[in-house]
Parts: structure tokens; C-alpha cells; sequence
């Protein structure tokens, strides 16, 4: 297929390195593809602050594109990460082709992550990471929580988890324009086990009329399945 311009947007907890099997794939099938890292964690956890906020991430990935030159991107965010594509389109939709939510959160215009979470959810990363950091960063979970079972996938998590941004549950997305910002979109969802987090996401992309696909597998299906990934991503992306 044609080649195309991927840019993968990582979600809690991760980095860019944790896309390090889908983007070789998709390199190897000839596609341009970078994973950068959000400010505070991954290579960049020596940044982590309290004025790190949700417009930082999305900041991180707009200059990402700018200074690497990169035009007509397949902007792709999973978990997390779908919060930050959300706001680039938003500011930035003249460098995107398309966005493709993996198993992602998505905002309205001045709601936070935590907003979406459930109640009971919410409340215990609050008092977690009050406890770990004074309120500055919350604490990994384990890979099992993410429906990661294999040793190997397990161990390639364990080893590279960073403390998140606190306050990038708690700011708001500002958007001056409907999510997608009139860009074609997908969204895939992981169905074994379902991410209860990304349930409200999968309801609005439904309910956009955008095209849903399903990848069996757990929440980090770029470890756990890079391949299906990656050719769900060719696919999406044509």
C-alpha cells in the first residue's frame, strides 16, 4: 500500500517505547513512523512537575510535528493518548489526515479524565497519589491491569512504567471545535478483557457514526498484539 505517516501517542503510565513493536512492523512495510514521548515520563521522567498539564501533552505532540516536519499524519492515540489527539486536531488539523483512537479516552470541550472515570476509580488515584508523590504523580498500576498475562510482555512493562502527571487527570481539554474537528476517524476497541475506562469513548465514537473495530485482546494490544495492530492501522489509514 502507499506509504503513509504514522504518529503514535502513548497513554498513562507508558512512553514512546512502548509502541517499539508496532512501529517496526509498519517501518519494515515502508511507513514513516514516530512515538514521541509525553513531558514527564518514559526518557522524559527527569521532567516530571506539578505544571505539567493536559495543554502540555497536547503542546508535546504539535511541536513533535512541527519539528520533524511531518504533514499529512495518521495521528493515533491509545488510552490516554486519546485525549491529546483529540486537542491536536483541535489546533493542528491542517498537518492530519486521519485519527485512529486504540481502546483511547475522548473529551468534550471542559471535561477532565477523571469526570469520565467511575467515582470509586477516581477517588482511590486521588488518595494514591496524595500518599506516593503529594499529589504530583500517580504510581504505575501493574501490566496485569492492562489485560497483560505473558511473562515476557509483563516484564517489558515492569521495566519501564513511570510515575503519570497528576495533573493532567485533573485540568480540562478546551476545544474550539467538535471532537475530530471535521478529520475521518476510527476507533478499535480491545474486547478481551474490555478497558472499563475507555467505555464512555467507545459509546461517542459510536454515536460520531465512526468505524469500530475489534482486536481480542487486552488494553495494551500494542504489546500484546502489535501485529493486529499494525494492520489495523494500515487499513484504517487507507
Amino acid at each position: 500500500m502507499e506509504s503513509k505517516t504514522f504518529v503514535l501517542v502513548h497513554g498513562v503510565w507508558h512512553g514512546g517505547w512502548c509502541w517499539s513493536r508496532v512501529a517496526g512492523i509498519l517501518r519494515s512495510r515502508g511507513h514513516k513512523v514516530t512515538a514521541p514521548t509525553q513531558t514527564g515520563l518514559g526518557e522524559r521522567s527527569h521532567l516530571l512537575s506539578p505544571s505539567i498539564t493536559i495543554n502540555t501533552f497536547v503542546e508535546d505532540i504539535v511541536q513533535h510535528m512541527r519539528f520533524e516536519g511531518l504533514n499529512d499524519v495518521v495521528l493515533v492515540g491509545h488510552s490516554f493518548g486519546g485525549i491529546p489527539i483529540t486537542g491536536v486536531a483541535d489546533v493542528a488539523a491542517e498537518r492530519l489526515s486521519k485519527l485512529i483512537y486504540l481502546d483511547a479516552i475522548m473529551l468534550r470541550s471542559g471535561e477532565t479524565w477523571f469526570d469520565l472515570l467511575p467515582e470509586d476509580m477516581a477517588d482511590d488515584r486521588r488518595e494514591l497519589a496524595e500518599k506516593t508523590s503529594g499529589g504530583l504523580s500517580l504510581p504505575p498500576a501493574p501490566p496485569e491491569s492492562f489485560g497483560v498475562i505473558r511473562p515476557v510482555d509483563v516484564a517489558f512493562l515492569e521495566q519501564r512504567l513511570t510515575p503519570h502527571p497528576f495533573k493532567t487527570f485533573t485540568t480540562s481539554l478546551t476545544l474550539e471545535n467538535p471532537i475530530g474537528n471535521g478529520l475521518p476517524a476510527s476507533y478499535i476497541e480491545c474486547t478481551d478483557p474490555p478497558y472499563r475506562p475507555a467505555a464512555v469513548a467507545l459509546e461517542r465514537a459510536q454515536e460520531f457514526g465512526w468505524p469500530v473495530s475489534q482486536i481480542a485482546t487486552g488494553h495494551d494490544a500494542m504489546v500484546t498484539e502489535p501485529e493486529a495492530v499494525a494492520d489495523l492501522l494500515e487499513k484504517l489509514s487507507s
